[in-house]
């Protein structure tokens, strides 16, 4: 080990497993919110680390697009996560590992300061997770110089990897303030239950500050979208005193005369104006999506709703001196901005001004779509 008074953090993504609950799926492939899996991992672990290592054992090629080393186990066979553990120690000159599954999209962005704070304040020989009742092993910071014993464990036929770990002066380090961590996907009805808004099709979001340019990409956007074939609906979060209608209008003047909903139609279009109850309360997407007749639709787009846990493009203008979104808001899977941006992550970065590129973007995003 150096002798630095910083540490060097070597962080490891663990996609080395067999999945047999997900029927044998690449876990770490498998798209949720419109990107691999494995990419959210590497998106939070990325920025806290000195380095990072994917340890995977199938579709090595497909894991290294993401541009990181790939190293599969040093031991032959499915081991389980020591295997990835050994194999990331015996691959990296730092002086710590500190790991994480590749099937958890929430990673806390404070694993690497808590684990590393608490072990050297305690003076531990490593440190876990937990989530305030039970350990969370393989959320670990492990000193690579234990790599030897390791291995020797492992060549005894222990697979453990509590028993292993309990061996050592163990720091447990709490995370119940943040249990999102650990919410990981095993079984193909974690995917289904997932995410707080449940869309009959692909849905997409278009997230900024105020000025960026939202409206006016959608309205370029559309009609791109539209000579591709493209049936698309957009629900669009408005200010809070906006109102479609006009003083003077026969609507208008039913409505304020005391109709609690006001359907007008003609043989091109049809409204539906409805007070709400409660005008302090916002409106939420999983109550707005039932009134789409998604029959007759292939793609739905959402302008603002930027706290829904829905995928989003980040649309960013430098020039306004705005701070990037991405960084507080993991559902965000591409960045559209009018200059190069050095510090956009693993994130697809995208030219607000090309627009069939962005709507070749979302045609991928809807091929990879899945309910």
């Amino acid at each position: 080990m150096s002798v630095d008074p910083f540490p060097r953090v070597t962080g490891v993504i663990l996609a080395g497993g067999l999945a047999r609950r997900m029927g044998g799926s690449d876990k770490g492939l498998i798209s949720y919110q419109g990107r691999a899996m494995v990419r959210h991992a590497v998106q939070a672990l990325r920025p806290q680390v000195d380095t990072l290592i994917i340890n995977a054992n199938r579709n090595i090629d497909q894991y290294r697009q993401l541009g990181y080393p790939v190293i599969a186990d040093s031991i032959e066979g499915f081991h389980g996560p020591l295997a990835g553990m050994l194999t990331a120690m015996e691959n990296t000159d730092a002086d710590y590992i500190l790991t994480a599954p590749c099937d958890c999209p929430s990673i806390s962005p404070q694993l690497r300061r808590r684990m590393l704070e608490t072990l050297l304040l305690s003076n531990s020989d490593l440190a876990v997770a937990t989530d305030g009742e039970r350990m969370q092993p393989v959320f670990s910071l492990i000193p690579t110089r234990l790599k030897d014993e390791l291995r020797q464990f492992l060549e005894q036929g222990e697979r453990k990897i509590d028993r292993w770990l309990t061996q050592y002066k163990l720091a447990e380090v709490d995370f119940s303030d943040e249990p999102e961590t650990f919410v990981n996907f095993n079984q193909p009805e974690d995917w289904q239950q997932s995410s707080s808004v449940k869309a009959p099709l692909p849905m997409l979001g278009f997230s900024a500050f105020s000025g960026t340019g939202k409206t006016t990409l959608l309205t370029q956007l559309l009609p791109e979208l539209n000579t591709r074939g493209l049936r698309v609906a957009v629900i669009k979060h408005a200010h809070h005193n906006f109102d479609i209608d006009k003083p003077g209008k026969d609507s208008y003047e039913i409505r304020e005369a005391g109709a609690q909903q006001m359907l007008i139609a003609s043989a091109r279009m049809m409204a539906l104006m409805e007070k709400q109850l409660n005008d302090e309360a916002d409106p939420v997407l999983s109550e707005l999506l039932p009134r789409l007749d998604c029959s007759k639709l292939d793609l739905i787009l959402v302008e603002g709703f930027k706290h829904e846990a829905i995928p989003k493009i980040e649309l960013h203008r430098p020039s306004l001196g705005k701070p990037l979104l991405f960084k507080d808001d993991p559902n965000i899977i591409a960045i559209a901005s009018d200059e190069a941006l050095p510090d956009s992550g693993e994130l697809t970065a995208l030219d607000i001004n090309n627009i069939p590129a962005i709507a070749d973007f979302i045609e991928h995003f809807m091929h990879s779509w899945t309910a």
